[in-house]
């Protein structure tokens, strides 16, 4: 890798290594050469807070704290219909209040969505919130370590295989309270890099995922070297729902999601407030 390769961290979820497969194994004429590094989440977020790395996945949750750093890319990232968290529960039907709730990170996105669902329709607090990598989450709601998990990407698709219950989906929850899609995970890089390399690297983020939309066999390999020993066909279903038109251009719907989602949770004072020009791109 040469020196000046841009230092990226993004997810071994399939999503970001569908999208970043063209991309890091340089089949992208005239982008820039990537270093890449692997960390859920809850990892790349405190990343960004403390300015490590040049370009990052994050949660949407985490950009008012690092945007006068990072600029936020208009591609790349995670946003979506039918795609939302879940809270998941060992009976169906069960009460969170006072409850322990397991969660991915609470600088998350699913965080916040989740904490704007409980303000609109729990009739009491939630107990403990409890912070653990999301795939120890539902091993620790069927062992009875904690009441309830908040649950993240392939989840979706294989709850059920441990005896759990969708109590519910913050995605319906805020699509049918904004008609917005839901905002999840964005790629952000330091502004520092310049208006010109930025504009590159968009571009080139842009061209990765439609070389991965038109040859999807391609990216295979690298999606399941790193999908922790997920079923291919379960892969498949996480690439299909978080891997849309938003990935290749948040457009005039994925800005208003981003800006509605920050606004709203600014005004419940989970979020600190947003500039007028945070989320411009340079």
């Amino acid at each position: 890798m040469t020196s000046d390769a841009l230092q990226i961290a993004y997810s071994p979820c399939p999503n970001d290594t569908f999208v970043f497969d063209a991309l890091a194994h340089g089949r992208i004429p005239g982008a820039p050469a990537l270093d890449v590094t692997f960390a859920d989440i809850d990892i790349t977020n405190g990343m960004a807070e403390r300015g490590e790395f040049d370009v990052l996945k994050v949660s949407y949750a985490v950009l008012p704290y690092v945007l006068d750093e990072y600029a936020l890319l208009p591609c790349g990232g995670a946003l979506g219909r039918g795609c939302g968290p879940l809270v998941l529960t060992r009976e169906a039907g069960a009460d969170l209040t006072g409850r322990t709730v397991a969660v991915p990170s609470e600088k998350s996105t699913a965080y916040l969505l989740f904490r704007l669902w409980a303000a609109d329709t729990l009739p009491g607090a939630v107990g403990e919130i409890v912070v653990m990598p999301f795939h120890e989450i539902m091993p620790a709601v069927r062992d009875g370590k904690v009441d309830a998990g908040l649950v993240i990407h392939e989840a979706r698709f294989t709850y059920q295989d441990y005896g759990l219950h969708k109590l519910a989906d913050m995605g319906e929850h805020w699509e049918r309270s904004t008609g917005l899609p839901i905002p999840l995970g964005a790629i952000i890089a330091k502004r520092s890099l310049g208006a010109r390399a930025l504009g590159l690297l968009a571009d080139s983020i842009r061209d990765s995922v439609r070389a991965a939309w038109d040859d999807p066999e391609v990216s295979r390999p690298y999606v399941m070297e790193h999908a922790q020993e997920m079923d291919p066909a379960v892969a498949d279903q996480h690439i299909g729902l978080y891997v849309n038109e938003f990935t290749a251009g948040l457009g005039e719907d994925g800005y208003a999601a981003v800006r509605g989602l920050l606004t709203r949770a600014a005004a419940e004072g989970l979020l600190p407030p947003l500039g007028p020009d945070a989320l411009a791109f340079p």
